[in-house]
């Protein structure tokens, strides 16, 4: 869709000098919770908890201890820690101070977390305790940091070879609790991370206050606005499950903060840890990818736990019907949601509607934009394509290049759009439907298998835990589809293979989807975010 603008100088509002020009700061968010629910609590493990008005009064004594170690407006400070009261200080301290928030991904190589912090200039570092055996390993070729600040659940400082400049705890006792965040342009730079594509160096994105709050809000709508099964509103208890190094952990802090709502962090994941505070704190409202979702349903202590009350958006990956239906049978208020670490990242959620019912071929798809996202699927020429083709889109909160990477930038900004590399499909009501990424579907004696479809119907069958599918050379069709299944009790090659055919024979896919070859591992490669890492499959076993 096109329009016309009218020239910039014409008809603009001009403010009086005495008006307050509001800008789109993430200080601002912290307004509303402090006056509709000071007394509210966050919880870190089972080892702190506090109100907001703690809270507020530790951003500003982290502010007050950043600058005392020399931290201006511009410079770049990294965490490195497990979901924490900590991050979320960190996730407004940083950037109201006017710096940018490093959130470093702790599961990449060592040498990808170098280059993440010699490319994006750090000048400071937290790091937790548990990960100072990684950073010890590259700080003789850290090219920028100046100070170092450890992060900590022990009063026992720990031995290590790093200078330590700092304790967090520490620092913000000593540090006033009176501070004047600055004012300073919504455009300026908030955050960045690093991205985990499969292909090259990871890539940096960044985002600005202006998008952070934009993001917040829009989520906040649809969360709110939603069946009230699915609905996120005051009542509920929030917690993580996505790292917050990644995406902001999806961005759902910052909606949680601004709604004033009981906030939990876990700290490191483990079954037994997560399913115990959802038990203990009342945890109703998550977040995670399918594989995490999937460990807490087969731990054995959550037999123990009723997760009748808890609702969990899905993403990263696509929402297995056979996990789905699992959550559901639960008694788990489950749907997908869709985004990208380019896009801030929320652009769609797969909410019930009443026309949908309670429908699981709605609760796993990728979902309806929420508001401000234009989206649409196209061509190689940008032309609308129906039934499917690559999702692009526009939103006020999409990443606007990568950091120091012109030509990349490009590329994903090729046609005013920012394209995803994803193949979808919208249907009636809306819906949209990933039908797999562009690199990972399957070209086969010139037919189209999308690896997902496969991977969906392979997890229906009661045997399989696991399922990846990916293309394999063949000399006489180009491509063929190689199931890897990671099973859970006995099952043979040949009983998959018939399962699946089962499913082409109604006409759910193709016969030519049915895979060449089943084999059996027991574990599926994923990237450090728990996706499958499906180029690591190809190079394993092409």
């Amino acid at each position: 869709m096109t329009s016309t603008l009218t020239p910039p100088s014409t008809n603009l509002i001009e403010p009086t000098p005495s008006a307050y020009v509001y800008p789109l700061l993430i200080k601002h968010l912290l307004h509303t919770p402090l006056a509709h629910s000071p007394r509210q609590e966050i919880v870190y493990r089972d080892q702190l908890r506090y109100d907001y008005r703690t809270f507020v009064r530790r951003i500003a004594q982290l502010a007050s201890g950043l600058s005392s170690l020399g931290v201006e407006h511009g410079d770049t400070v990294a965490v490195l820690d497990s979901d924490s009261h900590r991050y979320l200080e960190c996730f407004f301290g940083v950037p109201m101070l006017g710096a940018v928030l490093h959130t470093v991904n702790v599961r990449l190589s060592p040498e990808q977390i170098l280059y993440s912090i010699n490319h994006a200039e750090d000048d400071v570092i937290l790091v937790h305790t548990d990960f100072l055996p990684l950073l010890e390993a590259i700080f003789d070729r850290l090219e920028s940091v100046k100070k170092i600040v450890l992060l900590s659940d022990s009063a026992q400082r720990p031995s290590t070879s790093l200078p330590i400049d700092a304790e967090y705890e520490h620092l913000l006792a000593s540090s006033s609790a009176e501070f004047n965040f600055p004012e300073f342009d919504e455009n300026t730079r908030a955050t960045t991370f690093y991205t985990t594509g499969t292909t090259g160096l990871p890539k940096g994105v960044s985002f600005s206050h202006r998008q952070l709050v934009l993001h917040t809000l829009a989520g906040m709508a649809a969360l709110g606005t939603a069946s009230p099964g699915q609905r996120f509103g005051a009542a509920d208890v929030y917690m993580p499950i996505t790292p917050m190094f990644h995406v902001h952990a999806w961005g759902l802090p910052y909606i949680a903060t601004l709604m004033g709502v009981k906030q939990v962090y876990p700290g490191r994941y483990t079954p037994d840890g997560l399913l115990g505070l959802i038990q203990r704190e009342g945890v109703t409202f998550s977040h995670c990818v399918p594989t995490i979702l999937h460990m807490l349903l087969n731990a054995p202590a959550s037999q123990d736990v009723d997760l009748s009350t808890w609702k969990v958006i899905i993403g990263g990956s696509a929402l297995p019907k056979a996990l789905a239906q699992a959550a559901v049978d639960r008694g788990i208020d489950v749907f997908g949601g869709y985004g990208m670490s380019e896009t801030c990242p929320i652009l769609t959620l797969a909410q019930l509607t009443p026309a949908t019912e309670d429908s699981l071929e709605t609760r796993v798809k990728a979902g309806r934009p929420i508001p401000m996202v234009e989206l649409r699927t196209v061509d190689d020429e940008m032309v609308d394509a129906r039934p499917s083709g690559e999702v692009v889109v526009r939103a006020p909160w999409l990443t606007q290049s990568y950091y120091k990477e012109v030509h990349n930038s490009e590329t994903l900004w090729r046609g005013g759009y920012l394209h995803t590399g994803d193949i979808g499909a919208i249907d009636d009501n809306g819906y949209l439907q990933i039908t797999d990424r562009i690199k990972d579907v399957i070209k086969s004696g010139g037919e189209w298998i999308s690896s997902l479809d496969v991977e969906d119907i392979l997890l229906q069958h009661a045997s399989v835990s696991e399922a990846a599918v990916i293309g394999v050379p063949d000399e006489r069709w180009g491509e063929r589809p190689l199931a890897l299944i990671v099973a859970r009790s006995p099952v043979s090659e040949d009983d998959l293979k018939a399962h699946v055919s089962q499913f082409a024979i109604r006409g759910v896919i193709s016969q030519w989807a049915v895979p060449s070859r089943v084999l059996f591992v027991d574990t599926l490669d994923k990237t450090s975010v728990g996706k499958l890492d499906k180029k690591l499959m190809r190079q394993k076993y092409a």
